[in-house]
């Protein structure tokens, strides 16, 4: 019998036990109430509950916790009707507060951020939704965060994840974007074909202006070798001449010079007779004699 009794008293023991240790998990914390009343916050560990008297009356995570925001129908300013979704971001602060601020802090916040979001999306127009999805995330953000302040919650973030318009609204976008892209091809190709049209006209240009200048530079090329051959015939006389001068200094030059002249002059008159049946035949001989006189006092002269 007595020892019926001890069995019993440590299988109470140890069940007793078990219904007052507590392990609170990392990241965690339990609200514990003592007959009836907030008592105090168990943190992660382990501890033990005074048998009868407390509890265990709420659980809470403190991790980060992601809550989805149901579609709903949102209009916009242009009286548009769309379908808005999104996810918000929160996280508990305070254990206590959000164990008896609210009865249901997630609900709560899940409604308040549906508010919030067709306050925003009904001062926007449909073409600028899109755009602001940005600018609406933070003000839902900031006003679901101010009022969830008092219930020890924090809201972090919130994103849209999709903007449904209406599948009428959806088409006529649609037709407006293949017409903004056609748009944007035939202004393309136009460009293209001018830029084309630029390019071959300067091309066009830079070869009349290179045959003008090869033209120029031939032009100069032919006068510069005029001007070299101009300048060496006149060099080439000038050296005769003064050949011619310093044979007339030497001993004999001056017979000589007059028996040139006296050939050429003979040798002119037998071509005239060669080209023409008509000779001209000087009436003084002596003239020829004159004519050996000039040149020759011509020669002194350049000697």
């Amino acid at each position: 019998m007595g020892t019926f009794v001890v069995l019993f008293l440590v299988i109470g023991i140890f069940v007793l036990f078990m219904k007052t240790a507590i392990v609170v998990p990392q990241q965690s914390a339990f609200i514990v109430e003592r007959l009836g009343r907030y008592a105090k916050t168990l943190d992660a560990g382990f501890h033990i509950l005074m048998p009868f008297v407390e509890s265990i009356r709420y659980r809470h995570t403190l991790k980060e916790q992601a809550i989805d925001i149901p579609e709903q129908e949102c209009i916009t300013r242009d009286n548009v009707m769309v379908g808005v979704d999104g996810i918000l971001y929160l996280k508990v602060l305070d254990p206590e507060r959000a164990s008896y601020g609210i009865s249901n802090y997630l609900f709560a916040i899940s409604q308040l951020a549906q508010t919030t979001l067709r306050s925003e999306v009904g001062q926007i127009e449909l073409d600028n939704t899109f755009e602001a999805r940005g600018h609406i995330n933070q003000r839902v953000v900031a006003e679901v965060d101010k009022a969830s302040d008092s219930w020890g919650v924090k809201v972090l973030r919130y994103e849209i994840k999709n903007i449904k318009p209406p599948t009428d609204i959806i088409a006529a976008m649609e037709k407006q974007m293949r017409a903004e892209r056609e748009k944007r091809s035939v202004i393309l190709t136009s460009e293209g074909e001018r830029d084309a049209a630029i390019n071959s006209a300067e091309g066009q240009k830079q070869q009349v202006i290179k045959a003008s200048e090869a033209r120029r530079q031939q032009q100069v090329n032919e006068a510069e070798g005029q001007a070299a051959a101009i300048r060496s015939v006149a060099n080439a006389q000038a050296e005769a001449i003064g050949a011619v001068a310093n044979a007339v200094k030497q001993s004999g030059g001056y017979e000589a010079i007059q028996l040139r002249l006296a050939e050429q002059y003979i040798a002119q008159f037998g071509n005239i007779a060669k080209t023409s049946t008509t000779l001209v035949v000087p009436t003084n001989i002596g003239d020829v004699a004159g004519t050996l006189a000039t040149a020759m006092a011509a020669v002194k002269k350049l000697s």
